[in-house]
């Protein structure tokens, strides 16, 4: 009951002031709890909403289409946790991108918000990435940090045999044993770091090659497709009309087509095989293969037709 009330008064608060129920400040934890709690938007409410921004340029209902997304940029942003970029900055760029994406959403266009935002927030978070890369990829803790260091300027007081400073790129095994040595590490470490130092940076976004086409780089697998909420929505959509969808659907037919479907697409036997042939079942029916495969369309049609309510 109490959360019921709790409810209620979110979503009471959210049509009041739609900006009053997110936190300024707190913790992570607090602002991923009061987002979670947002009332979503009907299809019918995003598409007034949308109508009031665009016609009459209403920053209140601006408010509300941004704050009923604020979910999804948190969900969007848990797929780059891994790359040592902290999870409040991730979600603040795709916030960002989110507020974007309403600003330039256009309700004509027969999409939801969400599908066009996608793009929008996930824009945001690699663009903070790439220009965060370097730094993050050379030194990610505070020693490696002063390992980075240390090691850059010995490898400047370097001289060769002849007295003056060496250029050389990567170190020979008695300097690695030096800096070791000197900076009391492990020598396996100093050759890690002169490994991250030494090599070149990687362009995670090649853009487009001489030839007009797209080039290929590392931001094509930054994220992890699996957990893509668009590709979550799609899975479950899958999973219920193969169950539900399929059941009601078989319902709507008379016993005789509804066994010709069964037999023909959905039985499987134990070694693997398929139901009853055309033949078989028009053996069995008295009447000709063709026949069952009229049957078998109509059946298919009418079924169509029932499935487009879980489409």
């Amino acid at each position: 009951m109490s959360q019921s009330i709790g409810a209620s008064a979110t979503t009471a608060l959210a049509v009041a002031n739609p900006w009053a129920v997110v936190p300024s400040l707190g913790n992570l934890d607090a602002y991923i709890t009061a987002v979670n709690r947002l009332p979503m938007l009907t299809p019918e409410e995003e598409l007034e909403f949308a109508r009031k921004l665009k016609e009459h340029n209403d920053l209140e209902a601006a408010g509300k289409l941004v704050l009923s997304h604020l979910r999804l940029v948190v969900s969007v942003s848990r797929k780059y946790l891994g790359y040592g970029l902290p999870h409040g900055d991730l979600i603040q760029e795709g916030n960002i991108g989110l507020m974007k994406a309403v600003k330039r959403f256009d309700p004509d266009q027969g999409v939801r918000l969400v599908s066009y935002a996608l793009h929008w927030i996930k824009a945001e978070i690699h663009e903070y990435i790439l220009k965060n890369w370097r730094m993050v990829k050379v030194a990610t803790t505070k020693a490696q940090r002063k390992l980075f260091f240390n090691l850059r300027s010995m490898k400047q007081g370097f001289k060769d045999d002849e007295g003056a400073q060496t250029h050389r790129d990567t170190l020979t095994d008695a300097q690695i044993d030096v800096m070791a040595r000197e900076l009391n590490v492990k020598r396996e470490e100093v050759v890690e770091m002169e490994t991250r130092m030494s090599g070149g940076d990687v362009m995670l976004d090649p853009g487009p090659t001489d030839d007009g086409d797209e080039g290929f780089g590392p931001i094509a697998y930054l994220a992890d497709a699996a957990h893509e909420p668009t590709a979550v929505l799609e899975g479950q959509q899958r999973d219920t009309m193969a169950t539900d969808g399929i059941a009601a659907a078989l319902e709507q037919l008379d016993a005789r087509s509804r066994r010709i479907v069964e037999e023909r697409w959905l039985k499987v036997n134990d070694d693997g095989s398929g139901g009853m042939t055309l033949h078989e079942l028009a053996a069995e029916y008295g009447v000709s293969a063709e026949r069952i495969r009229q049957i078998e369309s109509a059946a298919m049609k009418k079924m169509k037709k029932a499935l487009a309510a879980y489409a």
